[in-house]
């Protein structure tokens, strides 16, 4: 008995999985900006009920990766440059608050794991595969959120990087990969390292800055 409550209760809601699999397609352009969510057409695709789908395309509005229109229904979030402006002005307030945080409670392991992940990104900056670089950049500045141990500014922070993935992604596919465009993490493992929050944050709103100056040139 208590062994199929535990089954049940760990198994995951139509609803979620109808979120998780429209948040992949969304951050994957396989459902690029523009497009239209129909509820009816998505429960066939997955093999889900409506209401399911209903719930999860309420909950990825809230998110703001689905915009509701009146009388058009549901459509994936267009990116504008006024949106990618407060995008970054989230992210800095945000990330360079954690790696503030980071340079005072990083551990040697901690350290040694980000460091992994940079050398990762550096490696996939050399060559010509832009989304390598994306799944690697990603995964320092998710581990860099992970450092700070706090769940609250966990949830937040993901949102927001998902968000950040998908433009980044929607950036690279009309264009060529070079690494001179794609950002390097050095400076901020470094003051890391030291374990000097004020350099950290430096070195993080000087990486933003960087990236959302080469934004502001591509419009």
């Amino acid at each position: 008995m208590t062994d199929r409550l535990g089954a049940a209760a760990s198994k995951p809601r139509a609803s979620e999985l109808a979120y998780d699999d429209l948040l992949d397609r969304i951050i994957t352009l396989r459902l690029p900006p523009g497009s239209l969510v129909n509820e009816q057409s998505m429960a066939n695709e997955l093999g889900l009920g409506r209401m399911p789908v209903r719930e999860a395309i309420a909950r990825l509005a809230t998110d703001r990766f689905i915009t509701v229109l009146p009388r058009r229904g549901a459509v994936v979030s267009p990116v504008g440059l006024d949106d990618v402006i407060n995008m970054f002005e989230a992210r800095e307030a945000i990330e360079c608050g954690v790696a503030y945080i980071v340079a005072k409670r990083a551990t040697i392991e901690d350290l040694a794991t980000l460091r992994g992940l940079v050398k990762a990104a550096d490696g996939a900056r050399q060559g010509k595969d832009h989304e390598a670089f994306l799944r690697d950049d990603h995964a320092v500045h998710a581990f860099l959120v992970h450092m700070v141990r706090n769940a609250q500014l966990q949830d937040a922070a993901d949102r927001l990087l998902l968000h950040n993935l998908r433009f980044w992604r929607m950036y690279w596919a009309s264009r060529p990969a070079q690494s001179s465009t794609m950002m390097s993490h050095a400076d901020l493992v470094s003051a890391l390292e030291a374990h000097d929050p004020e350099l950290a944050a430096k070195a993080m709103r000087e990486h933003l800055a960087a990236s959302l100056l080469l934004v502001k040139d591509s419009f």
